[in-house]
């Protein structure tokens, strides 16, 4: 039976998984109630379970044969503190929590390939199931690392996915090297000098400068950054007072940045914190800035993401990969995986949903077998028994 087929006789199962998770969504670090579920099946299924790897991570681990080669297949489990607006039977119970990314479905798709390897075994080496806490800009991948990762669980490759909405599912996309964006965030301050607002000339008013800012901020892509590499800076916040006719004290920019080349990054942190302090100072104020790298560029291994573009080619056929697909400009914390091990990120069709991090965005159950057969088919070929 082609393995597709014969994971497709999980698929109710991987469908009930992944729609109770969407149920009872868990933000990054609390992902207690998953993290026991996906245990507890690994652990029924014969896999040598690790809790609490990166605070609410967990690793399973299957050995067959005798060879030493070794493998990383890695899914993410969190949700985001958003509420959300659609009227599935299976909706969020919690409020103000949702599984708006699919993660949901990235944890199901691995148990589904967790169940069907531990079944066949038709493979020799060692498979490492990675189910990673806290994506969504809390350092999940760092802590996992942190807390000795590839160091207990030796990975000679590891790969991972993510759903993407509008592509039909079926349909596969990666590239080479720079797939997705680095990322960070930033908070400005600016000290100025209260006053009434009927008398602006007592004071010093951080929302003017704040706008200044925000306003010069804008030149930093568009004038310092190479027309050809891609960065992207949002200010996503402007804080500053609390009443109709008092000046502030102080005000507060905050927002994110996106860059692909460590240069760029570096041209993008120079320049804003320039230009916030000398803006500051040509109005009497002054201005810190705290800006956190949080993703580094995602970056799939040449060799790696040509192995996981044959495997999807054998899944769905060569006219649904593409090969070379555009630049993302968001941003995924596996990138820290893929600076310590090779490997390679792909995007599998999620067909017409809403976007990802919309509060009507929903996970195709349709999709899971492609996600599963992916993942088991990657460890049969790497880990080839033949």
């Amino acid at each position: 039976m082609p393995i597709l087929d014969a994971i497709k006789t999980l698929h109710s199962e991987m469908t009930a998984w992944r729609q109770d998770f969407h149920a009872h969504p868990e933000i990054g670090f609390e992902e207690k109630r998953t993290a026991g579920i996906v245990a507890e099946a690994l652990q029924s299924w014969g896999y040598e379970v690790h809790r609490e790897i990166g605070r609410t991570g967990v690793v399973g681990r299957l050995k067959v044969g005798t060879s030493d080669r070794t493998i990383g297949l890695r899914c993410d489990m969190d949700a985001l503190p958003m509420q959300e607006t659609t009227q599935l039977a299976y909706r969020s119970t919690v409020e103000n929590r949702m599984h708006a990314c699919g993660h949901d479905g990235h944890t199901a798709s691995l148990l589904g390939a967790a169940k069907y390897l531990a079944e066949t075994k038709r493979f020799d080496g060692t498979v490492n199931l990675i189910f990673q806490p806290a994506e969504e800009g809390v350092g999940g991948a760092s802590a996992m690392i942190a807390d000795g990762l590839f160091e207990r669980f030796p990975c000679q490759s590891v790969f991972g996915y993510h759903n993407t909405p509008k592509l039909a599912v079926g349909k596969f996309a990666i590239r080479p090297g720079a797939m997705m964006a680095g990322g960070a965030f930033f908070d400005i301050r600016i000290e100025g000098r209260g006053s009434h607002g009927a008398a602006p000339e007592n004071g010093i008013d951080p929302v003017l400068v704040a706008c200044h800012i925000a306003t010069a901020i804008q030149s930093i892509v568009a004038r310092n950054v190479p027309p050809v590499d891609g960065a992207v800076i949002s200010i996503t916040r402007i804080e500053g007072g609390d009443a109709y006719n008092v000046i502030p004290n102080q005000a507060f920019l905050r927002g994110t940045a996106r860059w692909f080349k460590p240069e760029v990054l570096e041209i993008i942190r120079g320049n804003m914190k320039r230009l916030a302090t000398s803006i500051s100072a040509g109005f009497g104020a002054t201005a810190e800035m705290d800006f956190r790298v949080i993703f580094a560029p995602l970056v799939n291994a040449d060799a790696e993401t040509d192995f996981i573009a044959s495997v999807a080619e054998e899944i769905a056929g060569p006219d649904n990969v593409n090969r070379n697909r555009d630049l993302i400009m968001a941003s995924e914390d596996f990138s820290f995986m893929l600076e310590k091990v090779p490997g390679a990120y792909i995007n599998i069709g999620n067909g017409d949903s809403a976007p990802v991090h919309n509060p009507a965005y929903n996970y195709d159950d349709a999709l899971l077998p492609f996600a599963a057969t992916l993942y088991a088919r990657l460890v049969e070929k790497k880990l080839s028994a033949g």
